[in-house]
């Protein structure tokens, strides 16, 4: 059955509502409303469409390019409301923000936005890029990696050792971001780490 079947359209004048939200990030983008025909669109063409009483039908990013790719869709416990999690391609607020929360919500996932910039870094290298960035190097060059990765972890012992609180929280964000580009040049990120913690719960 398709999520449009198992939408309940008839509390809002034939409307649900949509938070469309980062899948990688976590950030809530934006809200706005779907009719049953915005939903079967979204659905067949994988990019979001909404329903505005004053646009009319309309496809996120037709005219700027910033669609929204979609991830995931999943109806509220009542079945009028919508999350989906999509890939954006640009800004989701009309005034050129990130997010139509910009100014007052905090990054959701800070380590998802990290993981995400490491993984664009490597799909730039892999498209040919110059290897112009320090992650880019680290990538291209494993003895480094794994070099970087021990020094920042005996740094990180010997701050837990002196009971230096603000090293150690220093050294332990250098141990995860060294951690994450090892991983991701491996072809591993951030959600199949959270995979495997939540197998171990």
């Amino acid at each position: 059955m398709s999520l449009a079947d198992r939408l309940d359209f008839t509390k809002s004048g034939g409307l649900v509502t949509v938070v469309a939200q980062d899948a990688t990030t976590g950030a809530v983008l934006m809200v706005a409303h779907a009719d049953r025909e915005a939903i079967e669109l979204t659905e067949s063409t994988g990019e979001m469409h909404y329903r505005s009483r004053t646009r009319g039908l309309w496809r996120k990013g037709a005219t700027s390019g910033h669609v929204q790719r979609v991830v995931s869709l999943e109806a509220d416990c009542d079945a009028d409301a919508v999350l989906a999690r999509v890939t954006p391609a640009g800004p989701a607020c009309h005034l050129g923000t990130g997010s139509c929360f910009a100014d007052t919500a905090p990054a959701a996932d800070l380590l998802a936005a990290v993981d995400a910039t490491i993984r664009a870094r490597a799909t730039a290298m892999a498209d040919g890029g110059e290897r112009t960035t320090y992650t880019q190097r680290l990538l291209a060059d494993r003895n480094l990696r794994l070099k970087k990765i021990g020094e920042e972890t005996a740094e990180l012992v010997t701050a837990c050792a002196d009971g230096d609180a603000s090293r150690a929280t220093e050294e332990a964000a250098d141990v995860i971001y060294h951690t994450l580009v090892a991983l991701r040049a491996l072809g591993v990120g951030l959600d199949d780490v959270r995979a495997a913690l939540a197998a171990r719960r």
